[in-house]
């Protein structure tokens, strides 16, 4: 007798989504960024985290000590994916006519990086497709840009050329969601994920807030530093718009109207993440600004005591000199030795003419921090900043500074949006894996989330077989075209003798993709992506499949195979 919910056949779509879980489904349906959370929450792999010594003593830390522990062990195991040839390409229009009865093409294309959406504009000045490396094929293919489960992520040190686990940006954002909660000691309604057409980070309401990028953290601190790679990390936030945000109470997305998360979280996660994107003004902000934004150091100098006499220096001369310097110039305490590091020939003896003298402005910002919304401090401050033979010149550092200090990221519209969610998915740090699956199964009949969590754990005992065949037909390339020069038999062979080991503990399954990429699967996987590929070829060719008592027999149009399997499953089933 069936343990789960009936899936009605308007749904099939998405719990088949809920598989294969591409970058593309999860925009399409926001509640699958949520369900994979939960599946990894679920996966017995993060809970052995736990027991490594490298959390030995992280009982004794405070929470922001804890997150950064957890951020060297994901730096240390996980790389960055984002290769083409990971999980296969697809076309534009078989996407479009896929989704057609959810989302309009017009909306895809704005929303979209593949489908026409540029973002920021700079970012793309290259041609997407070009970034990406699409120029190589028509201009209708597109990747299946696949979110990996944690079991896929570690399995990629199983793949040439990698050394450890990777996935792409989504794997990582939910990997460490999941890993806040049950290593950090994070409560679920402190953790954001945030996703754009281009990119999927968390923001953490820890202290002043932290936002994950890729493996990598950013603190409020570290968001105006002014460095290289904080403008990499603010690009997504700066220039795209927010299509999702989701935690454990629901999620709110930019094209649809109906909203699940609670009104009251989604309020404190804008509160607390604009007080994250806004600072006062200082000097180490001033000069902080002034590293990143390059094209206005021309308009400065600093003066330096050298030997009782005054010096001048253009400030980019100064930047300069920070690269492999532990000093900076933004840093009061070490600035001057940053200074006396500098060739004596570089400095002026006397001001150069039409640039600002930092020295002053460090002065009138000491003990007098400026709010960007406070009109006369902002005109206090332009007129210190001196240069009034180029007024425009003037401006453009002003709302320069104003624009680096202050980011309202464009996030989805409450306005005509209707919440309503079944309730938030919730359960207190430090309660046990089997207690949290439990409830979440618990909880199949009333909440969407949950029930996709658990197909999106891939367990097929206690789910409908339909959406993991759906899926493994119709979205699995890599092995169908990997294997196109073998002929059958060698296809086979191929299959019987590969690496009789799954990814996935228990009944749960590998899909064929993952089979082929790992090289490695139980026999009951190996059967199914066997028939994946068989089907293919032989559209018109009945295949059956029947596993039961650690055996699976395959039926390939009369053709009799038999594979050993550890899955536990009983099914028989024709494809």
């Amino acid at each position: 007798m069936n343990t789960y919910p009936e899936i009605p056949d308007d749904q099939l779509e998405k719990y088949s989504s809920a598989i294969s879980l591409s970058d593309m489904e999860i925009f399409v349906f926001p509640e699958l960024l949520y369900s994979l959370v939960l599946a990894n929450i679920m996966s017995p792999r993060i809970w052995k985290w736990k027991e490594h010594e490298w959390f030995a003593k992280l009982d004794s830390m405070k929470p922001y000590k804890k997150i950064q522990r957890l951020k060297q062990f994901i730096i240390d195991n996980y790389e960055f994916n984002l290769d083409l040839d990971t999980w296969g390409l697809t076309t534009k229009e078989e996407e479009i006519e896929r989704f057609k009865p959810y989302i309009d093409e017009k909306t895809i294309g704005r929303s979209n990086a593949l489908f026409g959406y540029e973002g920021d504009k700079h970012y793309f000045s290259l041609d997407i497709r070009k970034h990406f490396g699409l120029d190589k094929y028509n201009s209708n293919i597109i990747p299946f840009w696949k979110t990996e489960t944690l079991e896929a992520m570690d399995a990629f040190r199983y793949k040439d050329n990698y050394r450890v686990g990777a996935g792409e940006c989504v794997s990582l954002s939910t990997l460490y969601a999941a890993a806040l909660f049950i290593i950090c000691d994070i409560p679920l309604e402190d953790i954001f994920l945030i996703a754009t057409p281009l990119h999927s980070q968390n923001f953490i309401n820890v202290n002043d807030g932290v936002l994950t990028n890729n493996r990598r953290l950013v603190t409020k601190n570290m968001w105006f530093n002014g460095t290289d790679l904080t403008a990499r990390a603010q690009r997504a936030l700066r220039n795209e718009q927010v299509t999702i945000v989701a935690n454990n109470t629901g999620f709110i997305h930019t094209v649809y109207d109906k909203a699940t998360i609670a009104p009251e979280s989604f309020e404190l996660f804008k509160n607390k993440l604009d007080a994250f994107t806004t600072s006062e003004i200082t000097f180490e902000i001033l000069a902080n600004f002034l590293r990143e934004r390059s094209e206005f150091q021309k308009c400065f100098q600093i003066k330096f005591i050298r030997h009782g006499k005054e010096q001048y220096l253009p400030i980019e001369r100064a930047y300069a000199y920070e690269h492999g310097s532990p000093y900076k110039v933004s840093d009061n305490a070490t600035r001057d030795k940053l200074l006396d590091q500098i060739d004596e020939y570089d400095f002026y003896t006397e001001p150069i003419d039409n640039r600002i003298q930092l020295n002053k402005l460090a002065d009138y910002l000491k003990g007098n921090p400026i709010s960007h919304f406070d009109d006369e401090s902002m005109k206090g401050l332009a007129a210190k900043i001196d240069c009034t033979q180029d007024m425009s010149r003037k401006m453009s550092v002003i709302e320069g500074l104003v624009d680096f200090v202050h980011l309202e990221p464009e996030l989805p519209e409450t306005e005509n949006k209707t919440f309503d969610s079944p309730g938030p998915i919730t359960f207190e740090t430090g309660t046990g894996r089997s207690e949290i699956i439990e409830y979440i199964q618990s909880l199949r009949n009333t909440h969407p989330i949950a029930d996709l969590a658990c197909y999106a754990t891939r367990d097929l005992a206690i789910t409908d077989w339909r959406p993991f065949i759906k899926a493994g037909l119709e979205r699995n390339p890599v092995i169908v075209d990997a294997t196109s020069k073998l002929s059958d038999d060698e296809l086979i062979q191929t299959l019987e003798t590969m690496t009789n080991e799954s990814i996935y503990d228990g009944s749960r399954l590998a899909q064929p993709d993952e089979v082929w990429n790992f090289q490695r699967g139980d026999g009951l996987e190996r059967a199914f992506a066997l028939s994946n590929v068989w089907k293919k070829r032989h559209p018109l060719a009945p295949i059956k499949l029947k596993t039961a008592d650690h055996l699976v027999e395959l039926d390939l149009d009369g053709r009799i195979l038999s594979f050993g399997s550890h899955k536990g499953l009983e099914k028989e089933l024709e494809l």
